[in-house]
């Protein structure tokens, strides 16, 4: 296995941003590209991430890999990249060779390990709302929820969408049709805001996100840059509004 990235920028962004809700993956690289999937350990939310073959400048896989990794270490490596640096990955027995080419030539070796628990797979649901819209957008709705409850409820329709807090204090940010792209029935579902500012340093990576939601169900957010996929799953906060 021999893989090379002639821009690490955006890998290094995404697994720093993943390494918030998990500590452990299983890194898959098949000839069709890398990927992860991963539960968070409260069994909350579940993240993806897919990067294509065809962003390497190189990607030679004789077999599937699936390497066990500790994503504060890797994420450590790769801050090293500077502008301009390309990465190489490959394997040697129970090690993950990362090499950094810039000015000078830095070789690290990570340790694989044993990752415990049974290997999941990204759901594949309908859903009854589903809202695309600028990134920034969406931060600054999540933050604004932030600063006056734990957990934000919303509620779309086919002509509006709605993020609402509600504690001692409440915040509520509406978007029209003429503002987002809104495909709706009526739901609304309420989550916890603890793992929405997570989820919302994706806006790094794009610019536009997608939000989909049904009642009371699993909600999913996907950001998502050329053919780079970046996708959350977070369970609902099933009680009683305040």
């Amino acid at each position: 296995m021999l893989l090379k990235l002639d821009s690490p920028r955006l890998l290094s962004d995404i697994i720093s941003i993943i390494s918030e809700l998990v500590t452990e993956v299983r890194l898959k690289i098949k000839k069709d590209g890398m990927s992860i999937t991963a539960i968070d350990p409260a069994n909350v939310a579940m993240v993806y991430f897919k990067m294509p073959s065809s962003l390497f400048s190189q990607f030679e896989v004789e077999k599937d890999e699936t390497l066990g990794i500790n994503l504060e270490n890797l994420k450590n490596v790769l801050r090293r990249c500077l502008q301009g640096s390309s990465l190489t990955i490959s394997r040697e027995d129970n090690l993950l060779k990362l090499g950094i080419q810039d000015k000078i030539r830095r070789e690290f070796n990570l340790a694989l390990i044993d990752i415990e628990g049974e290997e999941k797979e990204m759901p594949q649901w309908e859903f009854k709302s589903v809202i695309k819209m600028d990134s920034m957008s969406f931060v600054e709705a999540i933050e604004d929820c932030s600063i006056v409850s734990d957990a934000c409820t919303f509620m779309a329709n086919p002509t509006s969408f709605v993020i609402e807090a509600k504690g001692l204090n409440s915040a509520k940010i509406e978007f029209s049709s003429d503002e987002v792209e809104i495909h709706s029935d009526n739901s609304m579902a309420r989550f916890s805001l603890e793992y929405l500012n997570k989820f919302i340093k994706g806006a790094k990576i794009s610019s536009r996100v997608a939000i989909n939601f049904s009642d009371n169900h699993p909600m999913r957010i996907n950001f998502s840059t050329g053919d780079v996929l970046l996708s959350f799953v977070l369970a609902p906060r099933i009680e009683q509004e305040e």
